[in-house]
C-alpha cells in the first residue's frame, strides 16, 4: 500500500507539471498589445485618371485587404520607400515620353519592390519583372551572360512598349495594368465573355483580381508614408545612381573585371551601376558594343 500511495503522488506531481499554470494563463490579462490599426479608405481615388469605384462594397473591400497586406509587410514596403527615389528618377521620364501615366511607377513597386535583382520563383527577372519569352518579344536579350531584362532604362522601355498596346487592344489604363498581370489575350477574351470594359466589374484570376488593389494600395502608401506608419528622413531614401558616365565596350571577348580596372573602379561597383551584367565575362560573337555606365570618383561617397 505505501508503495503505491508514492506512485500515486508521483502521478499527481507529474500531471500538474504538465498543466498549464494559472499564472500562465493569467500573466497576459491587462498587457497592452501594440495596436493594429485598420487604415481609413479615402472618399475618391483614381489610377492613371481613371476612378475608382469606391462606393461598390467589394471594390472597398479589395482595396482594404490590399492596403493591409501592403501596409503589414513592414520590411518589404520600407525597402521600396526607401529605393523610390533612386528608380523614379529613371523611370517616371521614360514613362513621359512613351505617353504612359506615372501611376504605372507603382506597377513597378508592386512587381519588384524597386529590387532590380528581384527574381521571381517563375523566372520573372529585373524591376519589371519579365518572363524570358515576353522580354525576347519586347526585344530584350537575354541570356546567362548579358540579361536586359535587369537593364532598367531597356526594360523600362519595353515595359511601356507593353502597356501601350494593351491600351490600345483594352481602351483603359486600369485594365492595361491588369494585362500587365494575366496578359492581353486573357483580358481580351474574358471581358469580351462578361461583356464588361470595367475591370472593376470582371471576374478575373484571383491574383489579378488583387493586382491592381495592390498597385493601388502602394499609391496611397507613397502618397503619405507617415500616415501608414513609415518613418523616415527625406536623406535616409536611396540616392539616384547617377554619378556615372557611359562608354562604349566591344571586342569578340569581355572581361568585366578589367573593363572595371581598365576604367579604374570595380567589378562590384560595375555590376551595381549595370545589373544586366550577369557573369564574369561576355562572349560576344556578333562583336556588339554595349554602353557600359562607369562610376564617377564620387560615386560612393558623395
Amino acid at each position: 500500500m505505501k508503495a503505491i500511495h508514492i506512485v500515486a503522488i508521483a502521478l499527481t506531481m507529474t500531471v500538474a507539471g504538465c498543466m498549464p499554470s494559472a499564472y500562465s494563463q493569467a500573466s497576459t490579462v491587462g498587457e497592452a498589445f501594440s495596436p493594429i490599426v485598420l487604415p481609413a479608405l479615402p472618399d475618391e481615388l483614381d489610377f492613371a485618371g481613371e476612378r475608382v469605384p469606391l462606393e461598390y462594397f467589394d471594390v472597398r473591400e479589395a482595396l482594404q485587404r490590399e492596403l493591409l497586406v501592403s501596409g503589414y509587410l513592414h520590411s518589404r514596403t520600407f525597402l521600396t520607400l526607401l529605393a523610390m527615389d533612386r528608380y523614379f528618377d529613371v523611370i517616371v521620364p521614360i514613362l513621359r515620353r512613351n505617353g504612359i501615366p506615372e501611376d504605372f511607377k507603382y506597377l513597378c513597386m508592386a512587381e519588384s519592390g524597386l529590387n532590380p535583382e528581384a527574381v521571381s520563383p517563375a523566372g520573372a527577372a529585373g524591376l519589371w519583372q519579365f518572363m524570358p519569352g515576353t522580354a525576347r518579344e519586347y526585344g530584350l536579350a537575354v541570356g546567362s551572360q548579358v540579361d536586359e531584362r535587369y537593364h532598367i532604362e531597356k526594360s523600362t522601355e519595353a515595359a511601356c512598349h507593353y502597356l501601350k498596346k494593351a491600351y490600345e487592344a483594352l481602351g483603359s489604363w486600369t485594365l492595361a495594368a491588369a494585362a500587365y498581370n494575366a496578359g492581353e489575350n486573357g483580358v481580351v477574351r474574358r471581358a469580351g465573355i462578361q461583356h464588361t470594359d470595367s475591370y472593376y466589374d470582371l471576374f478575373l484570376p484571383q491574383e489579378t483580381m488583387r493586382y491592381v488593389f495592390r498597385i493601388l494600395s502602394l499609391k496611397m502608401i507613397a502618397a503619405d508614408p507617415e500616415t501608414y506608419g513609415y518613418r523616415f528622413r527625406k536623406s535616409d531614401m536611396y540616392r539616384p545612381l547617377d554619378d556615372y558616365t557611359e562608354v562604349a565596350v566591344g571586342g569578340r571577348q569581355i572581361e568585366w573585371a578589367e573593363v572595371a580596372r581598365r576604367y579604374g573602379t570595380n567589378y562590384k561597383m560595375l555590376r551595381m551601376l549595370n545589373p544586366w551584367i550577369r557573369a564574369y565575362e561576355y562572349d560576344n560573337p556578333g562583336n556588339v558594343t554595349l554602353l557600359v555606365k562607369i562610376p564617377g570618383k564620387d560615386f560612393r561617397t558623395r
